[in-house]
């Protein structure tokens, strides 16, 4: 029979990213946490678990629906920007340069793990660009062989919807060095190259 203090190691373990080391930290830190702080941390996680649920038009994580992007017009409603995850909408977003739209897919099409289309959120995107006139879908999926497969899947079924389908550019890193980077980002790069 396992004590307190390992039961929330092992708990600790299941976290992403989190092992022995980082998970017995964790442990004892809480350990000597005073009360407030370990409520506040329990309230939040019970609050997020109670609370948050998907937006009704695009999918992402929300505790109103719609969420707040997809009510804010300010935003440009005429372009859509399709993510993988609610992680990938929030890195764009901290960006801070894109004022449209989100679409979140909650997965990619990948035959080996049985993922088709009907598993993922593609049909209420296509739904979306014809009953609210999107003129522009911006594919930012990752540059993987899901990610390609997808991307393509969406391009030929939007192919005669009269929005304009376009993706992100890929290419090399800023700071990074061209010696370093894998042929593949650097053909992407050379692909996606710009007139100066």
């Amino acid at each position: 029979m396992i004590g307190p203090l390992e039961a929330l190691i092992r708990a600790l373990k299941k976290l992403p990213g989190v092992g022995e080391k980082t998970a017995t930290r964790y442990a004892f830190y809480f350990l000597n946490a005073d009360r407030e702080e370990i409520q506040e941390l329990i309230s939040s996680i019970r609050d997020v678990k109670k609370n948050l649920r998907l937006c009704s038009v695009c999918f992402h994580l929300t505790d109103v629906d719609p969420c707040e992007m997809c009510s804010d017009s300010r935003r440009d409603a005429s372009r859509v920007c399709v993510v993988e995850t609610p992680l990938d909408l929030m890195a764009i977003e901290k960006a801070g340069h894109f004022r449209g739209r989100y679409h979140v897919l909650h997965g990619v099409l990948s035959p080996l793990d049985a993922i088709g289309p009907k598993d993922i959120r593609i049909q209420e995107l296509l739904d979306r660009v014809q009953t609210e006139k999107i003129a522009e879908v911006i594919l930012a999926l990752n540059p993987t062989v899901e990610g390609e497969a997808t991307s393509t899947y969406i391009r030929d079924k939007l192919k005669d919807s009269g929005a304009t389908v376009s993706r992100i550019a890929y290419g090399i890193p800023i700071g990074s060095s061209l010696e370093y980077t894998d042929p593949l980002t650097l053909s992407r790069a050379l692909e996606n190259r710009t007139r100066l």
